[in-house]
């Protein structure tokens, strides 16, 4: 069994993944005719002129086959020995304070690192692709404003696809467990890889949907692992810095690859990325545990406790909860998370999640098509991106020291506050800023970093405030209200009521920002340095005790 703790039935797993990866290696001859050379224009939405060819529909019929097998083995009940627990009384995993981290803990991190890397890249290429398939397809975009469709319908539809998946993947991660999901999601990454060889725009759209699916739930499901695997001493700032380098390394590697690949390989490659990348993910599985608090609720206290003698943690007798508590439940949905004991808590953090959501999927979104307008090359604004990611990279190691030695929340405040102050230098200069180089790769550093550190500080927030029966759920709200913050701005742009300019979009995305960094204060509880019942316990008594005084 080891401290991985294996599927209900491994065999249909492995079995469904490589029907997966010999599904996607059957489309790389379509994408080898699909790939044009600069300048060509492919046959607009419904032309004929690419059929799918016998190859290719086996290859997604062996894919459709590896999902169904890979969901039929990591789904399932699987109970050991011991099984009831030791000891009389209800149990708890928890973690000496003194507790050193092993070299478990950091094989762990660098693979979170990865995923949310690899999480990251998802929706950012769509940013990278987007001029590539207007210029393709013949459609609408900031570059050429007197095309067909809006190639914005790309974005909507993968954006869109994150928003549900992160609802999805929450209740999975509470259903059946952080490991099977996060491997689940791995698998997704694999199979819709096959975006790269689909020869027409509505295929790319349905797509793109489904990649967003499974790209949507991968965040907040580290994040939980992280929080409920690493000891509350080092908790905050191996969280947050997994988050921040990950989410900027998701970046850098997007940016990078883009300025390497496309110009020789076009615009598809980007999304074959996903092949690679969900292989190295499935074969990490061995560093990736299951949650030792999961499997306590779940009753698997001999699972637990491999979990918990690999990370040197224990079984603990469990406190009574306070008086008049309701007990959470995963069964009780989404908006039980927005009810009492959680309103308090629950409403600030999705201001601030979709406050977050217009910069990172709205206003980074158009970054490289605006650059484009403004008269960058696509190189150049490709390699212009990258630069500014890598100047922020350096600043995650603050934010992580921040989160973890000084407050939690005012993190989250002085993080939401940086972005928002950006977005206001950004709108006041405008078309201006390409006439000052070093200014624009400071203004876009900034959104950049500040943005995806605010995602990891969100997310390492939500997932240490709510108890473990929900906290995966509500990492997932979280999540994907970011992700409707992207939606929002990619239906403003599609609706062509703003055009997407460094000005327009730097507005949209300050004015909410603000706000909800103005109320994130009023909220929530300290998490630095206490163990995550503490934090749940606090969090619930706070609420209650508020909606008793607006009561009376």
């Amino acid at each position: 069994m080891g401290h991985r703790i294996d599927f209900a039935r491994p065999r249909w797993f492995w079995c469904g993944a490589l029907l997966c990866l010999a599904g996607v290696l059957s489309h790389l001859p379509m994408y080898a005719h699909l790939t044009h050379p600069p300048g060509h224009q492919a046959t607009m939405p419904g032309g004929d002129s690419n059929p799918l060819d016998p190859l290719m529909l086996t290859g997604m019929a062996f894919v459709l086959a590896g999902v169904a097998a890979c969901v039929h083995g990591i789904v399932g009940p699987r109970r050991t020995p011991g099984d009831e627990g030791p000891g009389p009384g209800p149990l708890r995993a928890g973690f000496a304070d003194d507790v050193p981290l092993t070299r478990a803990h950091g094989a762990l991190t660098l693979v979170m690192v990865f995923a949310v890397a690899i999480d990251v890249m998802k929706p950012m290429t769509l940013s990278f692709v987007a001029p590539g398939v207007a210029q393709e397809y013949g459609l609408r975009s900031a570059v050429h404003p007197h095309g067909g469709l809006p190639v914005a319908l790309l974005p909507l539809s993968g954006i869109g696809g994150t928003v549900i998946g992160s609802f999805l993947w929450g209740r999975f991660g509470d259903r059946i467990g952080r490991r099977p999901a996060i491997l689940l999601a791995g698998v997704v990454f694999l199979a819709t890889s096959v975006c790269g060889a689909m020869p027409l725009f509505w295929m790319n759209i349905l797509m793109c949907f489904l990649m967003g699916m499974g790209a949507g739930g991968m965040l907040p499901l580290t994040f939980t692992l992280l929080t409920e695997t690493v000891p509350a001493r080092q908790r905050g700032w191996i969280v947050v810095l997994v988050g921040g380098v990950g989410t900027a390394g998701g970046y850098v590697l997007t940016s990078w690859a883009a300025a390497l690949l496309v110009p020789h390989f076009g615009w598809r490659v980007l999304w074959l990325l996903g092949l690679p990348t969900g292989v190295a993910l499935l074969l990490l599985n061995h560093w990736i545990p299951e949650s030792a608090r999961f499997l306590v609720a779940r009753g698997r206290h001999a699972d637990a406790e491999a979990v918990l003698a690999r990370y040197g943690g224990r079984l603990l007798p469990a406190p009574p909860p306070p008086p008049d508590t309701p007990a959470p439940s995963s069964d009780d949905g989404y908006l039980r998370l927005l009810l009492t004991p959680y309103t308090t808590l629950s409403l600030p953090l999705v201001l601030l999640a979709l406050g977050i959501g217009l910069v990172t999927y709205g206003f980074q979104l158009w970054i490289p098509s605006d650059l484009q307008r403004l008269g960058f090359t696509e190189l150049t604004a490709d390699t212009t991106l990258r630069d500014a990611a890598l100047l922020g990279l350096p600043f995650n190691l603050a934010i992580a020291w921040l989160y973890g030695r000084w407050s939690s929340k005012g993190t989250l405040v002085l993080l939401g506050a940086c972005t928002a102050l950006s977005m206001v230098a950004l709108a006041a200069l405008g078309d201006r800023i390409t006439d000052h180089p070093l200014t624009l790769h400071l203004l876009l550093a900034v959104p950049i970093w500040s943005a995806g550190s605010a995602v990891a500080v969100l997310s390492a927030y939500t997932a240490e405030v709510y108890p473990t029966t929900v906290r995966s759920q509500a990492s997932g709200l979280t999540a994907a209200v970011t992700k409707i913050g992207g939606i929002l701005m990619i239906t403003v742009v599609v609706a062509a009521v703003a055009p997407p300019s460094l000005r327009t979009t730097a507005l949209l995305c300050a004015a909410p920002l603000a706000l909800a960094t103005a109320a994130m204060p009023l909220s929530g509880v300290e998490t630095r340095a206490r163990t995550l019942e503490e934090i749940s316990t606090s969090a619930r008594t706070d609420d209650a005790s508020a909606s008793a005084s607006a009561s009376a």
